[in-house]
């Protein structure tokens, strides 16, 4: 079987930053409830998080990080998604963005280590802005109303973004636009650049702490040399690098949310002495089968997960076109065992200050992000039936 390259890494560097997870995840859980309740942005978790480095794990070696590869990004976000899933989602996509450059080289050196050097009091988040009100997903097809103008210094930048996750904290924003001219690509634009303004439109079920509000861009302007795959070359960097980080990431930190909701229910069986029955419901056989049905689930999706980015790393060349089917398995696993546990609970499951019906609702969102499963399956069944 061939193989695709394989990356340095310093491992005994990777291994310091893991060690910091347990103190990280439980610094945010123990805020998650308050910030889910009022929608509030996680500052202090996000800088929790990048003072154990683990931010910038995924900082290729030759730019002075460790080199965490696809495995260890699963690890680190189905930890941070045990803790808060909104956290986990909004450092979701700064690993990626680090990890993509690292394999594929999709930025110019320069343009990546001005990224990079920026220094500043805030966390180096980075996110890509690609959803519009009228497009939706650019990933199924479409151009961006947003649009950039040349001029002698640059581009100007206007358009309105939706879904933008971490817009209150942003250091950079990766901005799918189309030229006058009907190119399109992706503008760097510094978070304090001028003509940026955050319309405070997100009030979601789930996920309600990640501050993805629209970013509106009024004649934002980007210097001339801050541009990726200006042209439409970005479908195949996207496809063969983005989508291996975005499709196990995203899976693993959603795992991340029923693992936690799983511990919760545990604990409850264990505590739990009906009056009427005398001893803990943990020792009622019917209860041993549900917590059978969501361990089973949640170790099989872990193990395809863990296996797949440990093929991922290792360069296996197969490995990138299975990673829609992990991400589909993983999302219903996880979201199943959730389900599970609220149904075998009853109302008190659902009641506004359990930890429960938080998990459920956050899992939830696990179906929205690209590719869904729609576009999954479809891509699945033509492969199947080779075509």
């Amino acid at each position: 079987m061939s193989v695709l390259p394989v990356y340095d890494t310093d491992t005994a560097e990777i291994a310091r930053r893991l060690d910091r997870l347990p103190d990280v995840v439980a610094e945010l859980a123990a805020a998650a409830a308050q910030h889910d309740l009022d929608g509030s942005y996680p500052i202090e978790g996000i800088a929790a998080v990048h003072r154990a480095g683990l931010l910038t794990a995924t900082v290729a070696t030759r730019y002075g990080g460790p080199g965490a590869g696809v495995s260890d990004a699963v690890t680190i976000l189905r930890e941070l998604g045990r803790g808060d899933p909104s956290v986990a989602l909004i450092v979701a996509l700064t690993l990626i963005t680090h990890g993509v450059q690292a394999r594929s080289g999709r930025w110019p050196d320069p343009l990546y280590r001005r990224l990079l050097d920026a220094v500043d009091d805030r966390p180096p988040l980075v996110n890509e802005l690609r959803v519009e009100p009228e497009l939706g997903t650019p990933s199924r097809g479409g151009l961006p109303a947003t649009v950039a103008r040349r001029t002698e210094a640059g581009w100007l930048l206007s358009g309105r973004k939706i879904y933008s996750t971490g817009s209150d904290g942003l250091r950079w924003m990766l901005v799918f636009a189309a030229t006058e001219d009907g190119e399109t690509g992706t503008f760097v634009v510094d978070g304090d650049s001028p003509g940026i303004s955050i319309e405070r439109t997100w009030d979601h079920l789930g996920l309600r702490a990640s501050a993805s509000h629209d970013v509106i861009f009024a004649d934002t302007p980007v210097p001339a040399d801050s541009v990726l795959e200006l042209g439409g070359a970005s479908g195949s960097v996207r496809a063969s690098g983005h989508q291996v980080w975005n499709n196990l990431g995203l899976a693993a930190l959603y795992l991340g949310v029923a693992g936690a909701a799983r511990d919760w229910f545990l604990t409850f069986l264990k505590e739990r002495v009906p009056g009427s029955l005398g001893k803990p419901l943990a020792t009622l056989p019917r209860f041993h089968a549900v917590v059978g049905e969501i361990e089973a689930g949640l170790l099989g999706a872990d193990e395809l997960l863990t296996s797949l980015a440990a093929r991922a790393d290792a360069g296996e060349e197969l490995a990138p076109s299975r990673v829609g089917a992990a991400k589909l398995v993983a999302n219903h696993a996880a979201i199943e065992a959730v389900e599970r546990a609220v149904a075998a609970i009853g109302n008190p499951a659902l009641t506004r200050h359990n930890p429960l019906q938080r998990h459920l609702r956050d899992v939830l969102c696990a179906r929205v992000h690209f590719p869904q499963d729609d576009v999954i399956l479809s891509m699945i069944g033509r492969e199947t039936l080779g075509q």
